[in-house]
């Protein structure tokens, strides 16, 4: 439930309680004020969320209109007494109009926006260089991604070239500041060497592309739905879609800091996936829920913008899920090292020398570029009434793991670790 302020000149405060009746308003309410330099009438209005579009619609053709809408929910309560658990139950999603102003109310002050980019790429830049993975998600809270990336996804849905251009401007002002910065406090301390969570972070999956497109979703859901109705709060959703962005942006930095190109080059893979799939969800999302090129009070869509900029997305976005898939291993590594110690898993099950204890496999690189390692290491413990060696064991299935892994062709050299242990004799 909304709550509008209307003020028209005095003898048409009338016409807006026909109008807001029309539209299910509720306790309304007219009263004859004094503006600035005439007489006028204000009208007070509640009337649910999906209604407002169409109220001020209505209300258009009204001479010298002024509205004032109350940005949060309201409950009116109205007779019969007995029906107040109805009344405040009955919450709808925000009105279009309502969704697309609040989010040009976010493109307000430049300063401060870069100055959280800055902020925020400094606080990268420290959790991936201490291997602190607590302060990305710091991070991922101070960034101001998510901003620019929902107005961008409205500006599509909504036609609008012209916010189009800014919201984009915004985007990757933000992330330059924060690639920027990361490289610089890497080129001056002189990191020579990348640590283990830009390794980590640099290994994509090959369902990462799921990633922006839930956080593109679940962030236009989270402006789509009312005050109350959701117990997810903005900052939360906010967070996912700057988890999608912050960590790619700081791996660009600090990979190109110390020349790591292949980082970089994984860094900006997954920047690019996050800023199609975002915008190509986020955008379908507010054009479901009624987002369209004219409504009231807004004229500036353009019918084609939405399926020019849509589709710039999807191609965007099938061309880099077609890079991916053509360029085994790198672009696929964390994936394919799940499916590489699901391998190892079904050999040493298959064998009656020893059972599993634990395994782990990850992808490594060695000093010539694209002699990729597939690193594997195996604990295991001697089935009973084996008499072969703890030597023995190791050696047989060291031999049957690589001869599997081979067998698959991962593109990786396989290097194979097998440690036999010994229950304890009592």
């Amino acid at each position: 439930m909304r709550q509008l302020f209307v003020q028209v000149p005095q003898g048409s405060g009338k016409t807006v309680l026909e109008i807001a009746k029309a539209c299910k308003g509720t306790n309304l309410a007219k009263i004859e004020a004094t503006g600035v330099d005439r007489s006028l009438d204000l009208v007070l209005i509640h009337v649910s969320n999906g209604e407002v579009e169409e109220l001020l619609g209505k209300l258009e053709d009204l001479p010298d209109l002024s509205v004032t809408l109350l940005p949060t929910g309201v409950m009116s309560l109205h007779p019969p007494a007995d029906a107040a658990p109805e009344q405040v139950t009955n919450v709808e999603e925000r009105s279009p109009i309502e969704i697309f102003l609040s989010g040009l109310q976010s493109t307000g002050s430049w300063k401060g926006f870069l100055s959280y980019a800055f902020f925020a790429g400094i606080i990268v830049w420290i959790g991936l260089y201490t291997n602190t993975s607590y302060l990305l998600v710091a991070a991922m809270l101070l960034a101001p991604f998510a901003g620019p990336a929902m107005n961008t996804a409205l500006a599509t849905a909504r036609g609008d070239f012209k916010l189009l251009g800014r919201s984009i401007l915004r985007y990757f002002a933000a992330l330059s500041v924060t690639i920027l910065t990361t490289g610089l406090l890497s080129w001056i301390l002189q990191q020579q060497n990348p640590t283990s969570l830009m390794i980590d972070g640099s290994q994509i999956s090959s369902v990462s592309v799921l990633i922006p497109l839930a956080a593109g979703a679940a962030g236009a859901l989270s402006l789509v739905q009312s005050d109350r109705s959701s117990l997810v709060s903005g900052a939360a959703t906010g967070m996912l879609v700057s988890a999608s962005l912050a960590p790619p942006a700081g791996l660009i930095g600090m990979g190109g800091a110390i020349g790591r190109w292949d980082l970089a080059v994984n860094g900006l893979f997954l920047l690019l996936l996050q800023l199609g799939g975002i915008n190509l969800a986020a955008a379908l999302m507010f054009r479901l829920f009624g987002l369209s090129t004219q409504g009231s009070r807004y004229a500036r869509g353009k019918r084609g913008v939405f399926p020019a900029a849509v589709g710039v997305s999807a191609i965007v976005l099938t061309g880099l899920i077609i890079w991916q898939f053509s360029n085994s291993p790198n672009l696929q590594r964390s994936s394919l090292a799940q499916r590489a110690n699901s391998q190892l898993q079904q050999v040493v099950k298959q064998s009656d020398l020893a059972k599993l204890v634990e395994s782990n496999v990850r992808f490594t690189r060695a000093d010539n570029p694209g002699d990729d390692i597939l690193l594997c290491q195996v604990y295991v413990q001697r089935q009973p009434r084996v008499a072969r060696s703890a030597q023995q064991i190791r050696t047989d299935l060291t031999k049957a793991i690589q001869t599997r892994l081979l067998k698959e062709d991962f593109k990786a050299t396989p290097l194979v670790d097998v440690t036999v242990l010994e229950a304890p004799r009592i």
